[in-house]
């Protein structure tokens, strides 16, 4: 696993240096150089501030500062499924944060962090354009409106029977 782990991050290492070696060395790039590692990647790895830094020759703790500045950057890999929990005004008003503790509570992690077998993370939302269907909470680009919290539950069940129910299909296709 740690080997695997370190073979993906060296893949990761790899391809952000052949990109941004392309890039003009000037502060001014800073912001695009991010957005296109996040792009690609999903998310911004520790390696690749150092490797930005490098590049544009400015202290690492600037290039942190930047991207800890705004929230469109995650500084972990999102889960296989991505969930993303709305907390709008309306939304809010009908109890988006009770969805959002009750998917905290069944998968053991809190806002912005992803479970140790990657299988899920945990995003909260401004608005998502549902407003009509609060609370709303997106689960692999799917929007499951009028949400409660019994809902939670069963939408993480039924992903745990479908990929189990994949499992199953590999396995006998590998018989």
């Amino acid at each position: 696993m740690d080997e695997e782990i370190f073979t993906e991050e060296e893949a990761i290492r790899n391809d952000i240096q052949s990109r941004i070696g392309e890039v003009e060395k000037e502060r001014k790039h800073l912001i695009p150089i991010l957005q296109m590692i996040q792009e690609r990647h999903a998310y911004l790895p520790p390696e690749a501030i150092k490797i930005v830094a490098e590049h544009l020759k400015i202290p690492i703790c600037e290039v942190y500062g930047v991207a800890t500045f705004y929230n469109q950057f995650r500084f972990h890999p999102p889960g296989r499924h991505p969930i993303k929990v709305c907390l709008g005004t309306a939304c809010h008003v009908r109890a988006g944060d009770i969805i959002l503790e009750n998917f905290e509570r069944k998968l053991e992690i809190k806002d912005g962090e992803t479970t140790p077998d990657k299988e899920f993370s945990i995003e909260r939302v401004a608005c998502v354009g549902c407003c009509a269907l609060a609370p709303v909470a997106i689960v692999d680009d799917t929007v499951h409106g009028r949400m409660a919290p019994s809902k939670v539950e069963g939408l993480l069940l039924r992903i745990q029977i479908e990929k189990e129910k994949a499992e199953r299909e590999k396995q006998k296709s590998e018989n």
